[in-house]
């Protein structure tokens, strides 16, 4: 099939070029006139959190519609001056549209005073909003800031909290530096400006389709915000990669003495195979995040792998096309070092392999004691939600969040809510006792009287407690309340309590992947070591695989934990303090990164087993196959790791994790698993790497990713290829 499609390819080259070119315009053009809303929706059936949102939904009084705080600062708030100022910018703020309520500390309502700190530094006035924030514009925080600028003088100082504030980072930022990197490895790597453009431009197209599908998902699925940036991030590495092994294959083929069709369609048949495999491995590593049954999580697994999938195909049809109209030009406007890095490739690497396979048991412990060591940290790993006193100082957000804290203490930017529903006037009596236990509870700061909601019989009791969001007493003290606190408070009382708010929620999303992520991990790996064994026809090298790259996804847990939760080098990634790993942070790099391990690993294995099928001499086609893929091996992950590393220096935590975590782990498995590891245990196993149960041997299916050994012989006319 493969060799179908590439002949055809390049036959109709210019009809498949249009075909991809209307197909990004298109599909471009239909997501910026119809595409969906992102959405940070962690909708959790059967939840506490949940229960408590659904009930304050149903009652109508608008606090499931998005809410935020103009935070003001001065020597005193309570100043004539000061005030004059806040209420003016107050009320031109109650005039914007999608703001439904503004209840300001300075108004004459007995409760506002609680909104004013007690030593008169700090006040903040509560934002309502009309709709949830996936239902509000996406500059309306930005425009409500500039509203603000003309107040901020004389020493008053306005920022704001909520999610409605949060940055939206300029698109394509980090992209672009993960390209321009890409460019020069490739041109490093190839010596030609033409060799380095194709990958480019294959990765491109597969990234614009694949975004604009994203965008277009999220008309009918939960999309979270950041899934672009994580589509764009895996789509432009794995783009940029498959094209690099099918284009270096190309090359080498042409160098043989090959016509450029008959070089085209054996790189699909050989490296082109690979790259399906291996995209296919990593579509599949993703999509099983579907086994952790949340909506959120089944927008991000789908959307990485519209990127994935897009990228593949761009490789296997759009690069044959461009590859047939370069033909012979390939090396076009060589830069002066390529024929010296090509006539060193396989001496380099192929005594590297040597060296490690002459000292097989001392590089094999020397690896393993390095990955182990870095793994170390992740046994201290602490899941949970970093909160805005993580972001950089610049930013509106931890400006509001310093200034709550030092006006109301560090657990005020934690807030809880406890929804109450009410069956009778009876039950009513009883609400006051509730909201007395909820603040006699340890760690509790303030507990606020119940509050009704128009109309309805639901209260809700705002709970302050004395530690910040990320904190993990925080998290104790949620768990205090449901399984303490108010089970006794309502106890023969008729009334249903539960509790909310976005800390709680949070609480539960690390409760609920926790309980999955165990057999999520072991169902990816079961699935892996099948589709592997299937391909090399072998129990030990699939097994290898997977254990080994298991070590390597632990290490780079380790580095993430040290980083980002220890707080080792944050101010390097610009990490404003040390807080709890994201909880959807470990499955996403799990399947990610393991699907991205298989990449590598299917390369130079397919290489070594096409080697060892023509040579029957296991130590020589690990050797030779090493040499034949080591540097387009380092180059790819040289070119991930740019790529992934570009997003670290944005401002949004997830994405800094995200890009952090990968590059690390790209950067581990390409050189202490594959340039060491690697070698050193297949020379330890020998021969027995491909020994495979004859019982099995009858009923696995053959699927062949190494080349077929007619393809070995240079061919001078295309005609001639593959009988």
């Amino acid at each position: 099939m493969l060799e179908r499609i590439a002949r055809s390819s390049v036959r109709h080259r210019r009809l498949v070029l249009v075909v991809w070119i209307v197909a990004l315009v298109g599909f471009s053009l239909l997501a910026a006139t119809a595409g969906g809303k992102t959405s940070m929706d962690f909708n959790l059936p059967e939840s506490d959190s949940q229960q408590a949102v659904d009930l304050l939904k149903g009652s109508g009084g608008g606090l499931e519609n998005e809410v935020g705080k103009a935070v003001f600062g001065a020597d005193d708030v309570t100043d004539e001056s000061v005030v004059a100022r806040a209420t003016e910018f107050l009320d031109r703020l109650a005039k914007v549209d999608h703001v439904a309520r503004v209840v300001s500390p300075f108004s004459d309502d007995p409760t506002a005073r609680l909104q004013i700190a007690p030593k008169r530094t700090v006040a903040f006035a509560q934002i309502q909003f009309d709709a949830q924030f996936p239902d509000l514009p996406a500059e309306l925080g930005a425009d409500i800031e500039r509203l603000a600028e003309p107040y901020r003088s004389d020493g008053l100082q306005v920022e704001f909290a909520g999610t409605v504030f949060q940055q939206r980072e300029p698109g394509g930022a980090s992209e672009l530096v993960g390209v321009i990197a890409a460019i020069f490895i490739l041109l490093v790597a190839f010596g030609s400006v033409m060799a380095m453009g194709l990958p480019i431009l294959t990765a491109l197209f597969g990234v614009g389709i694949g975004l604009a599908l994203v965008e277009l998902l999220a008309n009918w699925m939960t999309v979270p915000s950041f899934a672009s940036q994580l589509a764009a991030m895996i789509g432009i590495g794995v783009g940029i990669d498959y094209a690099l092994f099918i284009v270096t294959r190309y090359r080498q083929l042409l160098h043989e003495g090959r016509e450029p069709e008959a070089a085209i369609v054996v790189s699909i048949k050989t490296s082109g195979k690979a790259v399906v495999f291996a995209g296919c491995t990593v579509v599949v590593s993703l999509l099983g995040m579907f086994l952790m049954r949340l909506s959120f999580v089944n927008g991000l697994a789908i959307g990485a792998s519209l990127a994935v999938a897009v990228t593949m195909a761009a490789s296997v049809t759009l690069l044959p096309a461009v590859l047939g109209f370069v033909g012979h030009k390939i090396d076009g406007l060589a830069l002066p070092w390529s024929k010296r890095t090509a006539d060193n490739e396989r001496n380099v690497w192929y005594r590297w392999s040597r060296f490690v396979q002459r000292h097989p048991v001392v590089m094999a412990l020397a690896g393993l004691a390095i990955l182990g060591g870095l793994a170390v940290p992740v046994l201290d790993i602490r899941l949970g939600s970093a909160d805005d006193g993580n972001l950089p100082e610049r930013l509106t957000l931890r400006r509001s969040y310093d200034l709550l804290t030092e006006g109301f203490g560090p657990g005020f930017n934690g807030q809880m809510l406890i929804a109450i529903r009410v069956p009778n006037d009876e039950a009513a009596t009883r609400l006051s006792a509730v909201r007395d236990a909820v603040g006699k509870t340890k760690d509790v700061m303030f507990a606020t009287q119940p509050q009704w909601q128009p109309g309805s019989r639901v209260a809700v009791i705002a709970v302050f407690p004395t530690t910040s969001p990320q904190d993990e007493a925080t998290v104790e003290l949620i768990h205090r309340l449901r399984e303490q606190t108010l089970p006794e408070a309502v106890a023969g009382s008729g009334l249903e309590a539960h509790v909310g708010g976005l800390t709680a929620l949070f609480d539960d999303v690390v409760v609920v992947l926790g309980e999955r992520l165990l057999f999520f991990i072991m169902c990816v790996l079961a699935v892996s070591f099948l589709l592997l064994m299937v391909v090399f026809r072998s129990i030990f090298v699939p097994l290898k695989a997977v254990v080994v790259n298991l070590l390597s996804i632990g290490a780079s847990y380790g580095l993430l934990v040290l980083v980002f939760q220890k707080g080792v080098g944050a101010e390097l990634v610009g990490v404003g303090k040390e807080g709890p790993i994201e909880p959807f942070i470990p499955m996403m790099m799990f399947a990610i990164t393991f699907g991205l391990s298989m990449d590598y690993e299917v390369f130079l294995l397919s290489r070594i087993k096409e080697e060892y099928d023509h040579t029957g001499d296991n130590a020589e086609s690990v050797a030779d196959g090493l040499s034949h893929t080591a540097r387009v091996i380092t180059a790819a992950a040289a070119i991930m790791v740019c790529v992934f590393a570009s997003f670290v220096f944005g401002d949004v935590r997830v994405v800094k994790e995200f890009g952090f975590g990968l590059s690390v782990a790209v950067l581990i498995d390409a050189t202490i698993v594959r340039m060491l590891l690697v070698p050193a245990t297949m020379e330890l196993l020998g021969d027995a790497n491909w020994w495979f149960p004859r019982r099995l041997e009858r009923i696995v299916p053959r699927i062949h990713i190494e080349g077929d050994p007619r393809d070995r012989a240079p061919t001078v006319a295309g005609s001639d290829l593959v009988g």
